[in-house]
């Protein structure tokens, strides 16, 4: 199909060239042999009258037109795979659907793993793909590589619906044996002592670092990690504290000898959000899965704070705390 003499069919393969600055991870995104997909590119660069595409070293780097070009075409492309994908109606017993999610192990242990089991029963078809934490999470929910993500407000995107799931505190944790802490941690021995943290690249922080950071408290970090329920390991057997979010912190209690205890000082409560790309708002198998998530934070064994169940409208500001 051609509209403006432009073949249709075009669209994708500049959407993907755009994206992956190659032609040869292109043509594997393509099913397409190199030198088809390098006919792609021919015949994009002549109706455009540009190269779209520039090697630099062994690099190639878009041109200011073909950067131009790369949102709108993938918001056209998104609208159109929203349009056709919608379906009237959804029954989750006989739908098969997988959902991809963008969370934390933190998430994972407090949330999707309820949800999975709700899942089971409700929707046995239904499939979930938890990813990995990224170092720009909102690209995937822009490309719709992910379907939702699951972080605190400060990591959302302005531009997508967002729905608060519910606040979390934070508790320190320190291992049953250790003598230096009685009931009470003071403020002395939380900066005295050795601390465990996580770390999830140069671009997302764990709530303690960036918090103690702003605040001007500079503790003595011995061990940092790349997720969270690793943390009570290398606190045991050590006399190392943690700050941990408060729901984890209950649930790795019951497997891991280890003491919570309140912190000494006044830790803002952060927001755990979901976030999914608009194309997507309206979509019933999607609105169904939301529903469900919120469900399952509801019902959930640490749901003493009440999860948010309305929409609301993205806010960004330099008081929001991240995890």
């Amino acid at each position: 199909m051609r509209f403006n003499r432009l073949d249709l069919n075009l669209l994708v393969g500049l959407d993907i060239l755009l994206s992956e600055k190659s032609i040869t991870r292109a043509a594997r995104r393509l099913s397409l042999s190199q030198s088809a997909t390098s006919g792609v590119l021919a015949r994009l660069r002549e109706y455009f009258s540009d190269e779209l595409l520039m090697p630099v070293g062994r690099n190639l780097i878009l041109t200011p037109l073909a950067a131009s070009l790369a949102d709108p075409v993938r918001k056209v492309l998104l609208q159109i795979q929203a349009t056709v994908d919608i379906r009237p109606e959804f029954d989750p017993l006989t739908a098969v659907r997988g959902f991809r999610i963008l969370a934390s192990d933190y998430i994972s242990t407090v949330v999707l793993g309820d949800l999975a089991t709700l899942l089971a029963t409700a929707a046995p078809n239904i499939t979930l793909d938890i990813l990995s934490m990224s170092a720009s999470p909102t690209d995937l929910l822009e490309r719709v590589e992910a379907d939702l993500i699951i972080l605190p407000r400060k990591y959302m995107s302005e531009v997508h619906p967002v729905q608060v799931l519910f606040e979390e505190t934070y508790t320190c944790i320190a291992w049953t044996g250790n003598t230096l802490i009685d009931d009470e941690l003071t403020m002395a021995q939380y900066m005295s002592l050795g601390h465990v943290s996580s770390r999830f690249g140069a671009a997302i922080v764990s709530f303690e670092e960036w918090f103690m950071k702003v605040s001007g408290y500079d503790r003595r970090i011995e061990v940092t990690t790349t997720n969270f329920a690793s943390i009570p390991h290398f606190v045991i057997g050590t006399n190392r504290i943690a700050t941990m979010h408060t729901r984890l912190a209950k649930s790795l209690s019951r497997y891991y000898p280890i003491r919570l205890l309140p912190p000494p000082l006044d830790i803002p409560a952060v927001e755990m959000c979901m976030q999914w790309n608009q194309v997507l708002d309206n979509d019933p198998s999607h609105l169904w899965f939301r529903s469900m998530l919120m469900d399952t934070v509801s019902a959930g064994p640490y749901a003493t704070i009440s999860p948010v169940r309305a929409p609301i409208a993205m806010a960004r500001s330099a008081d929001r705390f991240q995890a």
